[in-house]
Parts: structure tokens; C-alpha cells; sequence
């Protein structure tokens, strides 16, 4: 498998990618992800940006963004921080707003 894999509409992401960037074992990745402490978000890209996807995830005051193109080969990788609401930050979630959609993590 590739770091990312594109599923028709659905990216599989391998855990080694979001451990490295989150600073967690794959298996606090997958924990997180399941108990949804980790999101994620998948945007299509559009014009110049087609073909390409922006997959990103939040885990309390961080995020991970991808770049991917079609192949599922990452264009570009960034982390960051982001500022978690008061109720977010107590409950230990970052942006709770993110909408689940097809991105999973492999197993």
C-alpha cells in the first residue's frame, strides 16, 4: 500500500503517515480515530486544484493536512497548530465541527 490510498470516493490513509505527524504509535491512532478524537476532513479539489484532494485531521490542538493527487501520492504534507474551543479543549477533541466522511485508517 502507498501512504494513501484512493478508494472511489474514499482515501485510505496508512497510520504510519498520521503516528509521525500526531507524534502517537499507530495503534493511539487508530484508538483515536475510532473513539473520534482524531478527524478528518476530505476536500475535492476545483479549476487549477482538480485532481487533487486536501485530506486533513485535527487531534486536540493540532492538525495534519495532505495534499494528494489521484494516485494517492502526497503532493505536500503540513502540520500546525489550531486553536480548540473551550469545549472542545475540555473534552480533549480539536475541531469537533470536522464532518466524518470516507477517510479511514488502514489497518
Amino acid at each position: 500500500m502507498t501512504a494513501v490510498e484512493r478508494k472511489a470516493a474514499d482515501f485510505v490513509v496508512d497510520a504510519a503517515l498520521l503516528a509521525d505527524a500526531f507524534a502517537l504509535s499507530q495503534d493511539d491512532i487508530k484508538a483515536r480515530m475510532r473513539d473520534g478524537a482524531i478527524t478528518s476532513r476530505c476536500e475535492a479539489g476545483v479549476d487549477d486544484d482538480a485532481g487533487r484532494w486536501r485530506l486533513t485531521f485535527h487531534h486536540g490542538d493540532r492538525a495534519c493536512r495532505f495534499i494528494v493527487d489521484e494516485a494517492g501520492n502526497v503532493l505536500k504534507r503540513v502540520t500546525f497548530p489550531i486553536k480548540a474551543g473551550p469545549r472542545d479543549h475540555a473534552a480533549g477533541h480539536g475541531d469537533a465541527g470536522a464532518i466524518p466522511d470516507g477517510t479511514r485508517i488502514a489497518s
